[in-house]
């Protein structure tokens, strides 16, 4: 059976049985194969081995323990009991059918009674969830103790990065009154081009290529959105339209971005404090790093805070092009919070961090969610400088979310250089002049 079809099997509790009842048929199986195996041979197997090969082993113990007489386990609840048991020993308990589910984009423990997770755009409850906060401490242990990392009541807070790319985020008491609340965004690689968007359907493909012409005339854009709206996954679209001669820095909070055939690519990654309070390396620090590394574009995962003077910074001394992603509800919201963020880093009047914005700043790309989970890559907000050095905004493209439908009202500025420059061809502009409503 593969994984994906392990998943869909657990399906809803087997009739006739309470989750009282399979918790504790589930405890009797683990205690029964330890008893039989050994808790230190059932361990080697699984740090010493193939957690395949262990797997398998294991299941055929459990299983021989359920078929023998007077256990009361009835024969239809078997493949649930030992699924259960195998990834409570050999995974992440209830969580790990969900890790091994690909299309399953974010895990959501709420405490040990509740359990989330996101799939197509939309958050469902899952049937099973942790027995105790016992048990979700353990697999938090699990997760973090090969990453050198712990969490407890003296460190309640800890952000991390998987081997695979995967976030994980966790709070537990006292921080968490309710218990501890773990939320995994699991990395996909799966969409690192326009042209797969396109397929998706986040946007159409005359968008597509006005913003890969964008990227390939060096604008700086910034990638607005709310959580969860696709704002990183768009950033790795644009990114990966830059030309292979350009020399490319990144600098995440944890590494998503993927260039798998970008030639000249360094990844720099934000580092928190250790338990001593001591090795924390942030954004900010990392941007001004970036501009000693001869870079021809920095991509700032997402600006949050101070670091934003300093990319402005970048954006107006020698590194147009730039790429970076923000929170914010709109284009003008967007310009608000860049205000704001900047002058977290350094206090000048707010006019004078506008004028910065709007010589930095060439374009705004919003991201978005619908109600029914999909997501779009929405309006695209050309900032340009008014006669007081003030932005002034023009929308290029826009986005009707109730009709699911884009409309270009204006070509951007930068066509008419990149035509003059021959990135584009008289027919490409040709064909957008004629879809200007």
């Amino acid at each position: 059976m593969s994984v994906l079809e392990r998943v869909r099997a657990q399906g809803p509790i087997p009739h006739g049985i309470g989750t009282e009842e399979l918790a504790e048929q589930r405890r009797q199986l683990k205690q029964a194969l330890v008893e039989r195996l050994g808790l230190k041979a059932i361990a080697e197997g699984i740090t010493g081995g193939s957690v395949e090969r262990t797997r398998t082993e294991l299941e055929v113990a459990c299983r021989s323990i359920l078929n023998m007489q007077g256990n009361g386990v009835f024969p239809e609840h078997h493949d649930l009991l030992v699924r259960q048991v195998l990834d409570e020993v050999c995974g992440l308990g209830p969580i790990q059918p969900l890790m091994d589910d690909e299309e399953v984009t974010e895990v959501m423990v709420n405490g040990p009674d509740a359990l989330f997770f996101e799939r197509a755009g939309r958050i469902e409850p899952s049937t099973f969830a942790f027995d105790s906060e016992e048990q979700v401490m353990t697999v938090l242990d699990r997760i973090l103790a090969p990453l050198g990392r712990r969490i407890d009541k003296g460190s309640p807070l800890v952000n991390a990065r998987l081997a695979n790319g995967d976030r994980v985020n966790a709070v537990v008491p006292p921080v968490a009154p309710g218990g501890p609340a773990v939320t995994i965004r699991k990395f996909s690689g799966r969409i690192t081009s326009l042209r797969r968007l396109v397929e998706l359907g986040a946007l159409p493909i005359w968008y597509a290529q006005l913003l890969s012409c964008a990227v390939r005339s060096r604008q700086s854009i910034a990638v607005a959105g709310g959580t969860g709206s696709g704002k990183t996954t768009l950033l790795n679209a644009l990114s990966c339209e830059i030309d292979h001669g350009e020399r490319i820095v990144t600098i995440e909070d944890s590494c998503e971005l993927r260039f798998d055939t970008h030639p000249n690519v360094v990844a720099l990654e934000a580092r928190d404090a250790s338990i001593e309070g001591t090795g924390e390396v942030t954004i900010r620090e990392l941007v001004k790093n970036a501009l000693r590394m001869r870079p021809d574009r920095i991509i700032v995962g997402e600006v949050r805070g101070e670091e934003t003077i300093d990319m402005l910074n970048a954006m107006n001394t020698g590194h147009p092009g730039s790429l970076t992603t923000l929170h914010a509800g709109d284009a003008r919201e967007a310009v608000s919070r860049l205000i704001l963020m900047a002058r977290f880093g350094m206090n000048l009047p707010s006019e004078l961090i506008e004028e910065q914005i709007a010589t930095a700043l060439d374009l705004i790309v919003m991201s978005c969610r619908l109600p029914d989970g999909c997501r779009r890559i929405g309006s695209m907000v050309e900032v340009n400088r008014d006669d007081r050095g003030r932005v002034a905004l023009s929308t290029c493209v826009s986005f009707d979310s109730a009709a699911d439908a884009w409309s270009l009202q204006c070509l951007p500025g930068f066509v008419g250089t990149a035509q003059e420059l021959g990135i584009v061809d008289d027919g490409e502009v040709a064909s957008w002049r004629s879809l200007i409503c």
